[in-house]
């Protein structure tokens, strides 16, 4: 009689669960549904981005919005720019008209700026924005009192030969409530001053202390230059003249900012975590901003 051979133990389970795993599949694909899901229509609504800055000429950028899968081009983006408002900023003495001006030169190209009043610390400055359909915005802001970095330097990133990242000194006053927003334009390469990811931040947990702390280099959003599109993205190189603009800013605006950033970090993933936009606009999307500005300027020197 011949001898039956046995087969190992393990291969027999391998067996077992390849055959297992072939029948869920099967029974898998077997219960596959598309699904379409129909999304209701949002309502459009006006969006204004606005800033008052200590010496400088208030301006608002006002647009409508757009819807999730809205096609995004420029010429969509044009078709949102809203160029007929009427637009004032109060003193609470002096009310300005803001016009609607188009200047190829300065990012986002479209915006309304006043012609006589400047921005002064103390101050508080009421927009109101009258719509071609009667719609009527509003907000407050108001102008804090500036304060310095100690100190700021170019530091090249470990592992990098030319690249770095922007750092600076703070010291924080004692008194609490104090927020910031960090912008940076290098001269020759940049046409404004651009803020990075991250770029505001409060003194909830560094209330009077004194500490370094770090920036990559900011992007306009879809930017086609080069070295925001390769290994160059997001940090600055030896030999750039860097001008560091830090602002005080109310806590609205702080707030904004911190949502509109942590938004805009998830790259438009349906799956992440919401994230309402705080504003501080009545009856419209967006912020009004006072800022509190000072200036520095960093050589990259190796």
């Amino acid at each position: 009689m011949k001898k039956l051979r046995s087969m190992p133990v393990s291969k027999l389970y391998m067996m077992m669960f390849s055959a297992c795993m072939l029948m869920l599949y099967t029974w898998l694909i077997s219960c596959e549904k598309n699904i379409t899901v129909s999304l209701p229509a949002s309502k459009q609504q006006y969006v204004v981005e606005g800033y008052i800055e200590e010496g400088s000429h208030p301006y608002i950028i006002l647009t409508k919005s757009s819807g999730f899968f809205s096609t995004i081009d420029s010429a969509s983006l044009i078709g949102l720019v809203v160029d007929s408002a009427i637009v004032t900023v109060s003193d609470g003495s002096f009310t300005d008209t803001l016009h609607f001006l188009i200047d190829p030169f300065k990012f986002p190209y479209v915006f309304y700026r006043a012609n006589t009043m400047v921005g002064e610390i103390g101050k508080k400055y009421d927009l109101k924005i009258i719509t071609v359909d009667g719609e009527e915005l509003s907000s407050s802001t108001s102008i804090g009192a500036p304060i310095s970095l100690d100190s700021t330097w170019f530091k090249i990133q470990e592992g990098m030969d030319t690249l770095g990242f922007a750092w600076a000194h703070l010291t924080d006053p004692p008194e609490t409530g104090n927020c910031y927003r960090w912008m940076t334009k290098r001269a020759t390469k940049d046409d404004d001053f651009i803020a990075p990811p991250g770029s505001v931040f409060e003194d909830r947990f560094i209330n009077g202390k004194s500490f370094d702390f770090g920036y990559a280099r900011g992007k306009i959003p879809n930017s086609e230059k080069k070295d925001d599109n390769n290994d160059e993205e997001g940090f600055f190189k030896v030999g750039d003249t860097i001008y560091v603009k830090f602002s005080v800013i109310d806590y609205a605006n702080f707030l904004f900012w911190r949502t509109a950033e942590a938004q805009s970090s998830t790259g438009g993933n349906p799956f992440a975590s919401p994230s309402d936009l705080k504003g501080n606009i009545q009856g419209a999307l967006g912020v009004w901003g006072g800022y509190a500005v000072t200036y520095d300027t960093i050589y990259a020197n190796p």
